[in-house]
């Protein structure tokens, strides 16, 4: 009788775990990519950057120009050659600064992270958005290519606020007189 017991305690003990793990297993890579997107895209433009020696950083920008949103729209992430970032809106347009996992100094494509939630093409991307509360995502097919771009001091704050981020930037923090 003992032993019933214990290999019934054993069972539903597995069970359970089993069931918590496929649970908290679950990930945005299981999300339904929209058909459409509740606002209007322009040309979607990005280009490489590199920071210098000293920095020792390389990434990429990217820029999105949103003809019409609706108010009921939070556009916020954007995943794109294994990387991903926030999207800050910047005028017309959102502007995500992209810092590359690589240590080296020449642009090398990140290796896709394990937990990646989306596998597209190097002139694709997914874009991230809230709607109504509800997290959905809308898979962009064509990105054009724009000039690659040179930061002596990493990428400028016109992109990154010097705050968030531990990369440098341009601006001086000296007051002027």
């Amino acid at each position: 009788m003992k032993t019933l017991t214990r290999v019934s305690i054993t069972m539903t003990m597995t069970a359970m775990m089993f069931t918590t793990f496929l649970c908290s297993g679950q990930n945005i890579s299981t999300a339904k990519l929209e058909s459409q997107a509740p606002f209007t895209i322009g040309a979607i433009n990005f280009q490489e950057w590199y920071a210098g020696i000293n920095i020792g950083a390389t990434g990429l920008n990217v820029f999105i120009p949103i003809a019409t949103n609706n108010e009921s729209v939070t556009i916020d992430k954007i995943y794109f050659r294994n990387l991903t970032g926030k999207l800050e809106k910047k005028e017309q347009k959102y502007v995500a600064v992209l810092k590359n996992t690589h240590k080296t100094y020449t642009f090398k494509k990140s290796e896709r992270p394990k937990n990646y939630p989306f596998t597209i093409a190097d002139h694709e991307c997914v874009i991230g958005y809230l709607e109504n509360g509800i997290r959905k995502y809308y898979k962009v097919k064509k990105m054009n290519e724009i000039g690659s771009v040179y930061y002596e001091n990493g990428p400028p704050s016109l992109f990154l606020e010097a705050s968030k981020t531990n990369m440098a930037n341009l601006d001086s923090d000296e007051e002027d007189n």
